[in-house]
């Protein structure tokens, strides 16, 4: 019962005051599952792009972390392909830094400053983070190439379908004047 009320509390305080860049809710009727999204921030290779999470509560939550993974690919030596995250808030010690006083929200901020701030010390991925190690400027193009086409792409393909709806209305617009116009020249041709 303590779990559900915490979880409870957690959400409706993401509902009001999210964190920026962060948002999350429950998956329809379960309070086991959540999703929840992260927006790439300024300045990052992730820059403009939108993250999905799932997050899984386990029963012992909060005296046992949450487990986040990613939904999204992302490049990045903290996260592997099948978007497992290596992150201490998600591990219980002595490995890691999980404690119950930690929420959901304060993990999602965490895990939001681990893709500005890669840890390449304590990897899963070792090509990635030997890459942003010893050559940035390959990882960052790498990332920013990730990020545009998983987590741009479907946002970019909203935006192009309401710039061709408005396109189709402009040149229909367009089209009509230019019927209006004809036809006000037919009449005085005809008035002639």
């Amino acid at each position: 019962m303590q779990r559900i009320s915490r979880l409870k509390r957690e959400l409706q305080m993401l509902g009001t005051e999210p964190p920026p860049g962060i948002t999350c809710w429950q998956t329809e009727d379960n309070m086991n599952e959540l999703r929840a999204q992260i927006v790439g921030g300024s300045g990052t290779p992730y820059e403009g792009g939108i993250f999905s999470l799932e997050i899984k509560i386990p029963e012992r939550y909060p005296f046992e972390p949450p487990n986040m993974r990613f939904l999204t690919p992302i490049y990045h030596p903290n996260i592997d392909n099948c978007g497992r995250i290596c992150h201490d808030a998600l591990k219980l010690p002595p490995k890691g830094a999980w404690k119950p006083s930690l929420n959901i929200s304060a993990v999602l901020t965490s895990i939001q400053l681990l893709m500005a701030e890669p840890n390449p010390d304590d990897p899963l991925m070792a090509d990635i983070s030997s890459e942003f190690k010893y050559n940035k400027l390959l990882f960052s193009e790498k990332a920013k190439k990730w990020t545009h086409e998983h987590a741009i792409q479907k946002n970019k393909s909203t935006l192009e379908t309401n710039e061709n709806a408005q396109d189709k209305n402009t040149s229909h617009r367009k089209r009509e004047a230019f019927s209006a116009h004809n036809t006000e020249d037919a009449a005085k041709k005809t008035r002639l």
